[in-house]
């Protein structure tokens, strides 16, 4: 059977790869408790541990079993549209009219709409190494062509403007930037930001930021959505992290009034509509309640945070970024003699730890780092981070060993 080109040039997602292994491990003896074995912990996937609220659920089931569960809008329902504007308002002090707000099925889907409305052939698209590798395939995709420039920790991993002024060229067509980003996440200096986006706006560009993270911040020097440098910004969000619906895959996108009917038109043939069950559900997020219980959980990841980046540090897999959101570190596996992806296969075998190699996020880095989440509970992270110090000592005697 003969497949397309473009089926070519998208990669394998490593992180799903890796976790297809990790289940292996924990299905054989090492990790049978009969035969002694210990449990996996599971520090890859970027997926909190606290699931959907409890108005949240609640909201879903009232609403299947009320009867008839009918399409939306391709757009999204009216009501979901106009609580997101409120939100804006009410978190960022900044007016987003609902009908600029296209909800979605996950923020997968509306990368995908921005890609295929905005990008073309021989179209290029700039965005950091590391970065989300779902980011730059859906680039591909569309037949257009991301640009991978590394960024290093003195960037905060980030592009600048710097990099732009390097790369921009005739075939430019626009950003792909990810605040908080994840592999790494860090933030882009909001001075930075407003440079890029002005930069690409004078050369008639576009300014795409994934913001699924954007709510999950530690520090509020990077509070500000990139909404407010103006009506040209392509947003893209999702219910999935701060609201903590990962299955229900729901998302959105904030357009310029341009692209509402284009993007509409392709969401009406692409999936006819989100899931209204979660749509329905995901209504029940504005609820004071609910809202109070985000608000507790990112506290928590934040003191997540505090426990496990510290800990790398101390046993020689540094952060170099310290990570101001979302609930990724971002660690140098480098003196530890063994690439990325070779330590991590080691620890899921021998120390019964899955963390993410840093393949999958870019070229510039691939081998070298290796993303741990920290979205798990403080005891999982605890036992975790013993196991890892203990396997890297071992890992440390017998290479002493050897060199002797």
């Amino acid at each position: 059977m003969r497949l397309s080109d473009r089926v070519a040039r998208i990669d394998p997602f490593y992180v799903m790869e890796c976790a297809k292994r990790a289940d292996e491990i924990a299905r054989s003896a090492v990790c049978a408790p009969a035969q002694g074995g210990r449990r996996m912990i599971y520090l890859n996937i970027g997926e909190p541990d606290f699931g959907a609220s409890p108005a949240v659920r609640e909201a879903a089931a009232r609403f299947t079993t009320a009867g008839r569960i009918p399409y939306t809008q391709a757009n999204g329902l009216t009501t979901l549209r106009q609580r997101l504007s409120d939100w804006y308002r009410d978190t960022q002090h900044l007016d987003i009219a609902p009908e600029r707000i296209v909800i979605t099925a996950g923020a997968s889907a509306a990368l995908q709409l921005a890609c295929l409305a905005l990008f073309q052939a021989g179209d290029e698209v700039l965005m950091p190494d590391p970065s989300y590798p779902c980011n730059r395939h859906f680039v591909a995709a569309v037949d257009a062509t991301p640009v991978l420039i590394p960024s290093t920790p003195e960037q905060r991993f980030q592009l600048d403007i710097g990099h732009l002024r390097q790369h921009w060229n005739a075939r430019s067509r626009g950003v792909l930037l990810a605040s908080p980003s994840n592999p790494t996440g860090t933030s882009i200096e909001p001075e930075e930001l407003a440079r890029i986006h002005a930069f690409v706006r004078e050369r008639g560009g576009v300014t795409i930021v994934d913001e699924i993270y954007q709510s999950l911040g530690y520090d509020r020097r990077f509070a500000r959505s990139a909404l407010a440098l103006g009506d040209d910004v392509v947003s893209i969000n999702s219910f999935s992290k701060y609201f903590g619906m990962t299955g229900w895959r729901l998302g959105w996108l904030v357009l310029p009034e341009a692209m509402i009917t284009p993007v509409e038109k392709l969401a009406q043939n692409l999936y006819i509509c989100p899931s209204t069950i979660a749509q329905q559900a995901a209504l029940a997020c504005f609820e004071p309640t609910s809202l109070d219980e985000y608000e507790r959980r990112r506290e928590e990841l934040r003191r997540r945070r505090d426990l496990v980046v510290p800990a790398l540090d101390a046993m020689g897999l540094p952060v170099p970024v310290m990570p101001d959101g979302a609930f990724y570190a971002w660690a140098d596996a480098s003196g530890t003699g063994l690439s990325s992806w070779d330590l991590c296969m080691d620890l899921m075998q021998h120390a019964q730890v899955a963390l993410t190699p840093g393949r999958d996020f870019g070229p510039a880095f691939g081998e070298r780092f290796l993303r741990l989440s920290f979205a798990s509970g403080m005891d999982d992270l605890r036992e975790a981070l013993a196991r890892i110090r203990v396997r890297l000592d071992q890992l440390k005697t017998r290479s002493t060993a050897s060199a002797a």
